[in-house]
């Protein structure tokens, strides 16, 4: 009971602690996986095994991210700007959102965070799997000949999803979504590739912290048990 109750304390290892009581059609009590669901909110779940002993892993080792765009969203940009966003363009920008999640992501684990990563798999080293989907960039900075400025509110969002296993068994020990959207400014700005990154890099920032917090209180908690 106590793991469990520690175990409760990662919510979402990145959300906020405030949750809503699940609703009919919500995300089920167990997963396809056998992971049992620990919490929800109105932006994304975690399910994890109770019989983990979070205590074990003081390492991270982080595989490359990966990066999708929100369905049909290269088709919407282009509806009244024909050319607007290429196939390279899509190419170019998930592979800028991977490189910087990677370097954002890590830097606040070891600055903030204070954990180690590790380089090969080990008993004490849990492996994590992150992927961005449903990106949605509101105005993409495409620079492309003839395409005029873009103003907007906010930049877009996305959601990630982490999947957490044991990097030695390969056992899946916890699954995580959180779906942000990057703060409403209260009046329109011109849009342009630094202003999307920046806010990007915030986004992430504030997951990396989410999850070290969580991480944290997990850890400490079954410690103390």
């Amino acid at each position: 009971m106590m793991k469990k109750h520690y175990l409760l304390s990662l919510v979402l290892l990145m959300a906020p602690a405030a949750a809503l009581a699940q609703s009919e059609g919500g995300p089920p009590e167990v997963s396809l996986d056998g992971l049992e669901l620990v919490e929800k909110n109105r932006r994304g779940e975690l399910y994890a095994d109770p019989g983990i002993d979070w205590t074990t892993y003081d390492q991270l080792l982080i595989d490359p991210s990966t990066v999708a765009f929100r369905k049909n969203w290269q088709r919407d940009q282009n509806r009244y700007n024909y050319g607007k966003v290429r196939d390279s363009d899509v190419e170019r920008i998930k592979a800028e959102m991977s490189e910087l999640f990677d370097k954002t992501f890590s830097k606040e684990l070891v600055g903030k965070g204070g954990y180690q990563l590790a380089e090969q798999s080990g008993s004490n080293v849990m492996r994590i799997a992150p992927h961005i989907v449903d990106l949605d960039i509101y105005a993409p900075d495409t620079r492309t000949v003839g395409i005029q400025q873009s103003y907007t509110e906010t930049a877009g969002r996305m959601t990630l999803k982490l999947y957490i296993y044991d990097s030695v068994t390969g056992d899946l020990i916890a699954t995580a979504s959180d779906r942000q959207e990057a703060p409403r400014r209260g009046y329109f700005q011109w849009t342009t590739s630094v202003s999307n990154t920046a806010e990007a890099r915030r986004m992430i920032e504030r997951w990396a912290t989410r999850f070290v917090e969580r991480l944290d209180d997990a850890r400490n908690g079954q410690s103390s048990s």
